[in-house]
């Protein structure tokens, strides 16, 4: 190979890998991706992919040319537009439409693209998730409403961390300490009885790292221990933060205005279960920035491993309808990629919101600390951890049943 052609292909090769760490991309779905494109290229390589690291070794057949790269990195966050568009320029690189020399500029275009739906949509978006999962846990409309509000709060200290890299490093707890604040002055001043630690893990919830504990488990699953373990702990870290920052808030909220009486409301009707689901993804799309034409897919899955998690829980244990919920998501999701040849990735991250149990994990962790329930939930340690390891095989399952047609 010609070693004009070999840097040509190996930069280019950095350049995806970074980009595609950049959006979230979970390490055995980056390692495998990459490896195909090098075999594409005709280079012979192996990845290592953690949060913070990302490592190249590239060669050609008789290693006339070699490299190595380690790169350090900030853990990524899911931008399904740039990635999208980045699978469809590979895809279109490897299909010869398109020169190396140009995808290298467009994956530069790519990388500056701003979220296609605007700083008001997303703060709209932000209030519109923490509003949708109060109701998806049963709260009073009043506190439904509370909770939207202060998750406009939530979004100012996000707008705040992007210009500040002070505020970058304490935004977990410093949000969760002004929600846990001003959650008791709504209950003192403006609505007694609320149920203010359901507000405040309201509010955050757009942090709470269900999710990344999620992709950690299955990364542990596909044998990748090292990213695995620091998605895990950093997951961890990070719900500790989020809990002592609101408790710290509720603490000094107390201090000042005095103690909350909870008063319990009515229940909502089962309608609005459902209503939750759909506004919830509906507030995803926007803050994921899923493409305009991956909308209706997207609100697909969540309804489907909802439902399909609903409907098994009525026949089996809850952990189980959670295994069913997430083997008909991974299904949906690899049927996706061979329709619209796309991603998985793109459609399953709003399925798994909808399964995850961050919020559990939350409210466990709040009941080791303080020994009470704000929400009816009994044995909570052992539900969360079989709903997780139900999450990851479910998973499995469907790449068996289904296998991906991409490995993004």
């Amino acid at each position: 190979m010609d070693p004009l052609e070999f840097r040509q292909k190996r930069k280019f090769i950095v350049k995806l890998g970074k980009m595609l760490h950049k959006y979230g991309t979970p390490a055995f779905r980056l390692e495998a991706y990459l490896t195909d494109v090098s075999t594409y290229f005709g280079l012979h390589a192996s990845y290592i992919s953690t949060p913070t690291t990302l490592t190249f070794v590239i060669w050609s057949d008789e290693h006339e040319d070699e490299y190595n790269h380690s790169a350090r990195l900030l853990p990524g966050d899911l931008d399904m537009n740039a990635l999208s568009r980045t699978d469809e320029l590979a895809s279109r690189l490897l299909a010869g439409d398109i020169s190396l020399a140009d995808a290298d500029i467009e994956l530069d275009v790519i990388d500056q693209l701003p979220s296609p739906y605007g700083k008001w949509l997303t703060g709209f978006a932000f209030s519109l998730s923490t509003g949708a999962f109060a109701m998806l846990m049963g709260a009073s409309w009043p506190e439904i409403l509370w909770s939207g509000l202060l998750g406009i709060v939530a979004y100012i200290w996000t707008l705040w961390a992007e210009r500040s890299r002070r505020v970058t490093l304490m935004l977990e707890p410093v949000t969760a300490f002004v929600s846990g604040f001003l959650a008791c002055a709504i209950s003192r001043f403006f609505d007694p009885g609320i149920n203010i630690p359901l507000i405040v893990l309201s509010s955050v919830i757009v942090f709470v790292p269900g999710l990344a504990l999620t992709m950690g488990l299955a990364e542990l699953s596909s044998r990748n221990m090292v990213s695995g373990t620091a998605r895990v702990m950093d997951a961890m870290m990070q719900l500790f933060k989020l809990y002592f920052g609101a408790f710290l808030g509720i603490a000094a909220g107390f201090a000042l205005f005095g103690q909350n009486q909870f008063i319990p409301a009515s229940s909502l009707p089962y309608w609005a279960t459902w209503l939750a689901v759909f506004l919830l993804c509906l507030a995803l799309v926007v803050i994921f920035r899923t493409r305009a034409k991956h909308i209706i897919w997207a609100l697909i899955a969540a309804f489907i491993a909802y439902g399909a998690t609903v409907y098994a829980s009525e026949h089996m244990q809850q952990g189980l309808g959670t295994f069913v919920g997430a083997f008909a998501l991974g299904v949906y999701a690899n049927l996706f990629t061979r329709v619209a040849n796309q991603p998985a990735t793109i459609v399953a991250m709003h399925g798994l919101i909808v399964l995850v149990p961050g919020s559990k994990t939350y409210i466990g962790l709040n009941s080791f600390v303080s020994g009470q329930d704000f929400v009816k939930a009994d044995h909570i340690g052992q539900e969360v951890f079989i709903i997780f390891m139900s999450l990851v095989a479910g998973l499995i399952f469907a790449n068996v049943v289904a296998p991906t047609k991409k490995a993004l």
